[in-house]
């Protein structure tokens, strides 16, 4: 009895507290609006523009050398390209410049869910937090229209909340079923409990010591690129000039008849091209995300900064980890985060880490952050399911640009919603917010807009309840017409048609034939996935412009599986250069980058494991080698080249294979750039000499194979025996180390 009082206790105090806050938001929420229904009228306003043509990527690019524009847009992620779509359907002349492609930041890397955020209703329980509270409002309305206007990329999920503690039962429960109520009459499903025994049957690969039941309840999902390159698409058809790979380098001002200096226009440059010019525009609007503070300060240097980068990491894993329709959140990991463990594209993702980072245009993953992900995994897992390294197949990290806001005075408090800056030059800036809640910041961005520029719009906002692009003429059957008509595989027509929804026909109409009984069309990019080559002409003519373009966000095979990605480079640009005319030289110049972008990006570069492993050197011998290395280095570079390595092996007299070279040169020059600095030398010579004595284990011996699958197994494992028996035992075992096992990055 004396155990149970403190328990009773906090049961009391936190049931007073939920029921209360409970009371108090449920009647708030009695105020909720309504999804507005299309009307027959407005449906076939839309269809006009649902299968307009696309104008190519140079006629965008003629269209801002020579029209004025009421808006220009300045950022081609979510956000900015929501802000087009609302401002373009206004009826306003409308124009948008990217610097790389759209949704190739932030809003490509997110966790994947539409959702009014669980943890924000806590707060706003617990401190009877007003602006907390509609912010969860807001995201829940949202969150409900997004599903809506884009169902072929868009669904109710449902996630379960494991509960270990019987107290947590009625505390978990009146959350989750405040976060019902306050979703109103735009609830996707009702929330509900599970016993242990039902929670294991729907996820069997839950951890069941002392495991006391579990809640569900249900938020979005999306497939985030491609619901950012819909938008935009959205917005190209109704009229607006959407282009890619253009960056501003400039903004221009002028004075207004009252003598205001104001911003009007940008000069830009075409990042294919390398040309640079003029974009004349009555409002431009910054929405860069994290680059925010980048155009602040190009407008007027003395701004402060308000965007404060900070970056989270995902990692992939395969399909056996999770429930094929069950996804998994972790309410409090070991230093007070939230993880979600989710299905998604046939696959497991699980994130996300939060810490403070720099901006680079390139944000890469951490070791620390994938292990950190990992641990935090295995303790939601059964023992059976033993968490790997190896089963990593992809791992990524995005930006999150939190900002402070300027228009408060506290300026080191980070605004929880977003926020709207005018400056005095009339640039206006949206920054924050999350993705679920773009098309609301767009509409009082665009309304802000039209305030501070004096725009006539012939129209209001038109966003909510506005189809984007695949979603007239989708239904949740429109596949099996896929497989029927066209003879498509059905695991393919499905992707087909949840991912471009009616324009499923049209990739459908491009591909060519297998050569097979079955299926007659649709040649697949690779094996494992059901990516087709007729993808890849489709997203040219949706402005695709590099390979990384298709791998990233056209397909997610790069966010999926890195060495799957790796391995449809070659036939992905192969098809790109028979569309846009590349030469060889540009061919190549492709495969380095996409290659570039998925060892630092993507995982590949934390894949090999050796700069992880042990040197058996000792001191002495380290300094002979630093010795030795300085020696190579004559002019003082901080490295050598493959050359340089070639001579030294040469005079040391180490029997070392070109073939041999290169498989230790792929695991220890992690960047790739042929360049060896004095530690990537060390480890390079320590497992030259184990080459050297898998050489000379049997000098008659020509199994080139089974020599370089002992190296090979040196490599990843880091472990390996000097003896000769030791070395011809572990391979006849063929052990594969157990972290490293699983195919992954």
């Amino acid at each position: 009895m004396h155990r149970a009082g403190p328990t009773l206790r906090r049961l009391a105090k936190y049931g007073i507290v939920l029921g209360g806050g409970t009371c108090i938001l449920a009647w708030a929420s009695m105020q909720d609006s309504e999804m507005p229904n299309v009307s027959a009228t407005a449906f076939e306003d839309q269809m006009k523009y649902a299968w307009s043509p696309l104008p190519t990527r140079q006629n965008m690019i003629d269209s801002l050398k020579k029209d004025e524009f009421d808006v220009l847009v300045i950022g081609g992620g979510a956000t900015g390209c929501g802000v087009a779509l609302d401002a373009v359907s206004r009826g306003l002349k409308t124009g948008l410049v990217e610097k790389f492609d759209f949704s190739a930041g932030t809003s490509s890397r997110s966790t994947k869910l539409i959702h009014g955020g669980v943890r924000y209703l806590q707060k706003a329980v617990f401190n009877l937090d007003i602006e907390q509270y509609r912010m969860v409002k807001e995201a829940l309305s949202e969150r409900a229209n997004l599903i809506q206007i884009a169902p072929h990329l868009a669904y109710p999920f449902p996630i379960m909340l494991p509960i270990y503690k019987y107290w947590q039962v009625p505390y978990f429960w009146a959350g989750i079923k405040t976060y019902d109520v306050i979703a109103g009459k735009q609830l996707l499903k009702p929330s509900y409990y599970l016993s242990k025994r039902k929670a294991l049957e729907l996820f069997p690969m839950l951890k069941k010591e002392k495991l006391v039941g579990a809640l569900v309840y249900y938020d979005g999902q999306h497939d985030d690129a491609r619901m950012n390159i819909a938008i935009a698409i959205s917005a190209a058809r109704m009229g607006g000039t959407m282009t890619n790979y253009t960056e501003v380098v400039k903004l221009h001002k002028k004075k207004d008849a009252s003598g205001k200096e104001v911003v009007c226009g940008a000069r830009v440059k075409d990042r294919q091209t390398g040309e640079e010019f003029d974009v004349k525009a009555k409002c431009v609007i910054n929405a860069t995300g994290p680059y925010t503070d980048n155009i602040r300060l190009m407008d007027n240097a003395e701004e402060r900064k308000i965007c404060q980068p900070s970056q989270g990491v995902h990692i992939v894993l395969p399909d056996y980890y999770s429930p094929e329709k069950m996804g998994l959140l972790d309410p409090s990991t070991s230093d007070g985060r939230i993880i979600f463990f989710l299905p998604w594209q046939k696959h497991t993702l699980a994130g996300t880490t939060d810490s403070s980072c720099d901006l680079t245009d390139s944000p890469a993953p951490t070791e620390k952050e994938i292990q950190f992900i990992l641990n935090e995994v295995k303790n939601y897992l059964h023992p059976d399911v033993e968490v790997r390294r190896g089963d990593v197949l992809s791992a990524w990290c995005g930006i999150r640009p939190l900002v402070s806001d300027p228009n408060k005075k506290d300026t080191q408090s980070v605004a929880r919603n977003h926020i709207i800056e005018v400056a005095a030059d009339n640039l206006i800036t949206i920054a924050g917010g999350k993705w679920t809640t773009y098309r609301h910041m767009a509409e009082e961005t665009v309304d802000k807009a039209v305030e501070v520029c004096s725009l006539k719009p012939p129209k209001p906002c038109q966003t909510k309840g506005l189809l984007l692009d695949g979603a007239h003429g989708w239904t949740p059957t429109l596949f099996i017409r896929l497989v029927q008509d066209f003879g498509l595989e059905s695991e393919v027509a499905q992707h087909l048609a949840n991912t471009y929804g009616d324009k499923a026909f049209k990739i459908a109409k491009m591909s060519s034939l297998t050569g097979k009984r079955w299926p007659i069309i649709g040649k697949r990019l690779h094996d494992d996935f059901p990516y087709l080559e007729a993808e890849v002409r489709y997203a040219v003519r949706e402005y695709a412009c590099t390979a990384i373009d298709i791998i990233a966000r056209r397909t997610r095979l790069a966010f999926c599986n890195a060495n799957a990605a790796d391995e449809a480079l070659p036939r992905v640009i192969e098809i790109m250069a028979e569309e846009l005319k590349w030469n060889k030289s540009r061919q190549q110049e492709e495969l380095t980058s996409a290659r570039a972008f998925l060892r630092r990006e993507m995982g590949l570069d934390l894949g090999s494991g050796t700069s992880n492993i042990p040197i058996n050197f000792t001191k002495d011998e380290i300094n002979m080698y630093v010795k030795r290395f300085k020696s190579l280095d004559r002019d003082n570079k901080g490295y050598i080249s493959v050359n340089d390595l070639r001579r030294y092996f040469k005079q040391t007299g180490e029997r070392v294979t070109e073939d041999q070279l290169h498989d230790i040169l792929s695991e220890v020059d992690l960047n790739r750039n042929a360049q060896v600095d004095l530690g990537e030398f060390l480890q390079l010579v320590y497992y030259a000499q184990i080459a050297a004595k898998i050489n000379s284990l049997d000098e008659n011996d020509q199994d080139l194979h089974r020599k370089h699958q002992m190296l090979m197994s040196a490599l990843k494992s880091g472990a390996v025996a000097n003896s000769r028996f030791a070395m011809a035992a572990e391979l006849s075992a063929e052990k594969i180390p157990v972290d490293r096992s699983g195919g992954g990055v």
